[in-house]
């Protein structure tokens, strides 16, 4: 069965973890993924990592590509990209306001190559307002919404927290815009300047709590209640996470821990209750979990309470839930060697693409600049101007 996007290119002039996150997904539903990065490659190929040769995260979020150098800085080097952009559907960056315009890929300028390009502009803060030309990272945007700072209240100050989720939510929310865009293009033929930014991430991630009813004070608290009778505690031996919501699951969690008498106690049959007498239930809970070791919990709880052991992203890669998925691919990297990855974010019905692994620094110039309709000589040319690598 054909991908969902087959034979849709995107030009992908984005860095770090967002952007290029964004990108891979939509090659995860079979578009056409080309990474342009300047000579210096991608940032995020420089940062640290426990990895041999490349950055881990690199290869995690560059999944589905091939890449080409260019130049931008350089007249050789837009009219490159300008004939690319011709042939192009989508075009993706994560520059600073104002920085499009001085390389000559705002969208009106790519517009007028290509009437229906979709145009995807990811930004720290958004395309218009004071900080519209500030540097926006992961973490900043973290302590501007408010998520550190609710993170940090049981310790007494803030804490960011660990993922980049800001990052891979904006990298969710650039895939479903695009991917809007094109079939709004579909139906009308027309296209579009998408908007994405870590701003609109950040509260997007907080829409339970980003609500204030008229006349509620500024500091009313902006939690789910029910968060008392549930978390991550010791067991024997490891970390058991359970919750107990329903009745049900109330009962149930009672009956496997040996503490029967208190789900026939009326003073813990609601959600309610048990909320407010967390600190007379929650010594008794964590007592019981004492028993066993958090897996065999795990296993006595098994569809009947919400309740996980702990483990590692290291344990990932050999649990039989995620290999009955699907979601793990070995690729043979140049410089790593074989590696295991993630496999595609989604399943389109019964079909499964593997996932293609991230690329080396301008790895596929000459092919891409070969399918775009650039000869021997004129490629040859580009390079010896320094225009590509």
């Amino acid at each position: 069965m054909p991908s969902a996007l087959d034979n849709i290119i995107v030009l992908d002039l984005t860095s770090y973890l967002a952007g290029p996150y964004g990108c891979a997904l939509l090659g995860d539903v079979g578009a056409t993924i080309i990474k342009v990065e300047p000579p210096a490659g991608d940032n995020m190929r420089q940062y640290p990592s426990t990895l041999d040769g490349e950055n881990r995260a690199f290869l995690g979020a560059n999944r589905n590509k091939r890449s080409i150098v260019i130049d931008l800085k350089t007249a050789a080097g837009r009219e490159t990209l300008h004939r690319l952009v011709k042939k192009a559907d989508v075009f993706v960056h994560n520059f600073r306001p104002g920085v499009p315009e001085s390389l000559s890929i705002d969208y009106e300028t790519l517009r007028g190559l290509r009437a229906d390009l979709i145009y995807c502009s990811l930004t720290g803060y958004g395309e218009r307002g004071p900080l519209r030309r500030h540097p926006g990272y992961d973490q900043m945007l973290q302590c501007f919404t408010g998520i550190a700072q609710s993170q940090g209240e049981a310790s007494g100050s803030p804490q960011v927290l660990r993922g980049s989720i800001v990052d891979f939510f904006a990298s969710s929310l650039i895939a479903y815009g695009v991917t809007s865009a094109l079939v709004h293009r579909l139906r009308t033929g027309e296209g579009q300047h998408v908007e994405a930014s870590l701003l609109r991430s950040s509260l997007a991630l907080q829409v339970g709590r980003f609500i204030w009813a008229e006349n509620e004070e500024r500091d009313v608290p902006r939690e789910s209640s029910a968060g008392r009778v549930t978390g991550a505690f010791p067991t024997q031996e490891g970390y058991l996470y359970f919750q107990s919501s329903t009745p049900a699951f109330w009962r149930a969690l009672c009956a496997i821990l040996g503490l029967p008498e208190l789900a026939d106690d009326p003073r813990y049959d609601t959600l309610k209750k048990r909320y407010e007498h967390a600190d007379v239930l929650m010594p008794q809970l964590k007592q019981a979990l004492l028993a066993r070791p958090a897996k065999e919990w795990e296993a006595l709880m098994l569809g009947k309470v919400p309740a996980i052991a702990v483990r590692g992203i290291e344990d990932m890669f050999d649990h039989p839930q995620v290999l009955a998925e699907d979601l793990v691919v070995e690729h043979e990297h140049p410089v790593v060697g074989k590696y295991r990855a993630m496999n595609t974010a989604v399943r389109l019905g019964a079909s499964l693409q593997n996932t293609t692994r991230a690329p080396l620094l301008g790895e596929h110039t000459n092919e891409v600049l070969d399918d775009f309709g650039f000869d021997a000589d004129e490629i040859e040319r580009l390079r010896s101007e320094g225009a590509v690598r």
